[in-house]
């Protein structure tokens, strides 16, 4: 079966997969009836991550991205609808509120059970068989691999989180998806970079990470929450469709990513047993 159009995956023979989920900004018209606006629907976008990491594909590893915006539906959460977060505030398998919990929708336009049915046959199903095929690929090819999820919010959202995010927000669902080791190596890195980071923190991994994370089985995933203002020039509190997202800026990314280079590669060496 050939790949959707509105995913891209780019095949590599290194044991690393890495998984953009967030970053695309396309909405079908068939689901853009009764948003409130365009920039609100995308405005809690993983901006630029797509570009931040596209070295990965240099490094061997496997890509797999999505050009759908998670307003559409959100592939990083349980297609059952339970929380990831009990107790804390979050954002929905399809999206009603935005992070800041304005509404998505005009009153009464919110997607119904029928719509929800069709968003996960048309993108999430086909987004996770995708991570699933790429899975199986790598692990005929080598007995380790390491599933990277890479993400990015805002370092200041009130109602999701107290005070500003660390820079690097490492997610391994409390320990459970991957090899301790992995995830020390890439604290070091993240220590070494200067800046903060945190572990299984506010952000524990998200489904993609929890649902293919099974070190028993030779898949360690982890994900990697970014705080914006690591790689971009963030404005500090509420944001405005006059100024976000801020534009990408080369140089300024530079040093995030080549911290990320770093860890990439350090995941890559731990699938192949290397110290």
């Amino acid at each position: 079966m050939s790949t959707p159009s509105f995913l891209t995956v780019t095949r590599g023979e290194a044991p690393l997969l890495v998984s953009l989920p967030h970053t695309g900004t396309d909405i079908p018209e068939e689901f853009a009836a009764g948003l409130v606006s365009p920039w609100r629907a995308r405005k809690d976008c993983d901006w630029w991550i797509e570009r931040l990491y596209d070295f990965a594909a240099g490094l061997g590893a496997t890509v797999v991205h999505t050009a759908i915006s998670r307003t559409v539906i959100d592939v990083n959460r349980d297609p059952s609808g339970a929380s990831l977060y009990p107790g804390q505030a979050t954002t929905e398998l399809v999206p009603t509120t935005t992070f800041d919990g304005e509404p998505l929708y005009e009153p009464g336009h919110e997607p119904d059970s029928e719509s929800i049915s069709r968003r996960k046959a048309l993108f999430f199903e086909p987004y996770h068989k995708a991570l699933a095929d790429e899975i199986a690929r790598l692990r005929a090819l080598h007995p380790r691999i390491v599933v990277y999820d890479g993400h990015s919010i805002r370092s200041r959202i009130p109602r999701l989180f107290e005070g500003e995010l660390p820079n690097f927000n490492i997610g391994t669902n409390g320990g459970t998806t991957c090899d301790p080791a992995l995830t020390a190596r890439v604290a070091e890195i993240c220590a070494t970079s200067g800046r903060s980071h945190v572990v299984n923190g506010r952000f524990k991994g998200g489904f993609i990470t929890r649902h293919n994370g099974h070190p028993a089985d030779g898949v360690h995933a982890i994900q990697m929450e970014l705080a914006c203002r690591g790689y971009m020039r963030e404005p500090v509190g509420p944001v405005d469709q006059a100024f976000w997202p801020a534009a990408y800026d080369e140089a300024y990314a530079a040093p995030m990513r080549a911290a990320l280079t770093r860890i990439l590669e350090a995941c890559i060496d731990f699938a192949r047993g290397a110290r």
